[in-house]
């Protein structure tokens, strides 16, 4: 790998890969624990946290409010100073959420109850084209008011703060995000709130509320349905966060894919609500091996080997879908290495992230010589397909731009990657990391 700049990365063709790495702290579980030590009462230290340019945004977002957090360094411990459930100030400016959909959506359910205090959110343009109106509709069955462009779908959005009642609310989809938002803004409403989802989105949240001392109910044959009952104080607590398995996914699918490879990814959460990249890749074959499985602050945890091997099609649809969305970019790639068609149905979910992500993999792996069949809510590989070296795009998608660097690895001929820095926003180090583990 060289030549690298702001703009444009050249990936050589050929080599292996070996080695172990420790990727990122997960970014789910970093926002979370910003996030509820700010309303905790106490200290709460967090270690691992991922210092990417998400976590930094909902920390700065908190800064704004009165909330202590420290300066947030690779390596080093983050220290947040909570102001307990109602102890917010009101902004003097927007509130900038960046490119971070996760801490727009969690904020607007922290905020939505805060009482005759005005809050105005907004980010950049990738995040002002991305539907809000998924969390601020259910949030206004508790009586939350949210004002904005197109109906209140798109930010800049305006929260007037007031009291909340608790409701019955169903999900129209599996997301963690609008769950997660329902759940805190639940803690300061008047009554019980139990949220029903159709299917089990990632449990982080109901996780980390219950360590920190929230009345909390999780039931139902799926783990669907969440019961939070307010008046529990939260205390602050040190968490430890482990590495994010969406990170690890590259890794796991570039040592499935490249002849030769070697690779152990270390400390990874291992929680069952994320580890459906596991199963589609045991699906397909792959020689995965876990390690040290041990438990750290109520999250599993453990290491992954991966070698190289033949690797068979697979098929996802369903509730398996919101347990590896963000890993479906990636998991295309691994299609294009697969014996047989591969399919993806029900992730019409991937078409408003950070880009329309099944239109900018099929678009961008198309180029490389993929045979990619697109869908409305998904789509179709054919492999074993030859990838060739191209002229790629990460289109800013910093899940785009790792996948087209795993893709890139078993290229035949050189391929130049437009925008690569978009890698930052998940995994600030990744560059270095292919650089090191390449052989």
């Amino acid at each position: 790998m060289s030549e690298q700049s702001s703009a444009t990365l050249h990936l050589n063709a050929g080599g292996s890969l070996q080695g172990h790495v420790r990727v990122p702290g997960d970014k789910s579980i970093s926002h979370r624990a910003l996030l509820f030590g700010a309303i905790a009462e106490g200290k709460t230290r967090i270690e691992g946290l991922l210092p990417a340019e998400d976590p930094l945004s909902t920390a700065a977002c908190l800064r704004s409010m009165g909330v202590e957090v420290s300066e947030i360094r690779a390596g080093e411990p983050v220290l947040v100073q909570g102001v307990g459930l109602d102890g917010f100030q009101e902004p003097g400016d927007v509130l900038d959420c960046g490119n971070s959909g996760t801490t727009m959506r969690l904020m607007l359910g922290l905020l939505a109850g805060r009482s005759e205090r005005h809050f105005v959110l907004t980010g950049d343009s990738s995040l002002r084209g991305r539907p809000m109106r998924r969390v601020a509709e259910p949030l206004s069955q508790m009586g939350a008011t949210i004002h904005g462009r197109k109906g209140g779908n798109f930010a800049p959005l305006a929260v007037l703060g007031q009291r909340l009642h608790g409701a019955t609310i169903h999900t129209p989809v599996a997301s963690a995000q609008v769950k997660s938002a329902l759940l805190l803004a639940a803690l300061t409403a008047e009554g019980a709130t139990t949220v029903i989802e159709p299917a089990q989105s990632r449990d982080h949240s109901e996780r980390m509320l219950r360590a920190f001392g929230a009345q909390l109910e999780v039931s139902g044959p799926e783990r669907t349905v969440v019961t939070v009952t307010p008046g529990a104080s939260l205390r602050g607590q040190t968490v430890v966060v482990p590495g994010d398995i969406s990170s690890a996914a590259f890794w796991l699918v570039a040592g499935a894919i490249t002849p030769g490879a070697d690779l152990t990814v270390e400390n990874v959460g291992l929680n069952p609500s994320r580890t459906g990249i596991l199963e589609v890749l045991e699906q397909m074959g792959a020689r995965i091996t876990v390690l040290n499985e041990r438990d750290v602050a109520g999250e599993p945890v453990g290491d992954l080997r991966v070698t190289h091997g033949p690797l068979k099609a697979f098929s996802i649809d369903g509730d398996i879908i919101p347990r590896l969305v963000d890993e479906i970019p990636v998991l295309a790639v691994a299609a294009c290495h697969a014996e047989g068609i591969s399919t993806i149905r029900g992730a019409e979910e991937l078409r408003v992230k950070e880009t329309d992500r099944l239109a900018v993999m099929a678009r961008q792996l198309g180029a490389m010589g993929a045979r990619i069949e697109e869908f409305e809510d998904g789509m179709a590989i054919t492999g074993v397909t030859p990838l060739k070296g191209s002229a790629v795009d990460s289109e800013t998608d910093h899940r785009v731009a790792m996948s087209l660097a795993v893709a890139a690895l078993s290229a035949t001929g050189d391929t130049s990657l437009a925008r690569p820095g978009a890698a930052a926003v998940s995994y600030p180090n990744f560059w270095d990391d292919l650089a090191r583990l390449r052989c």
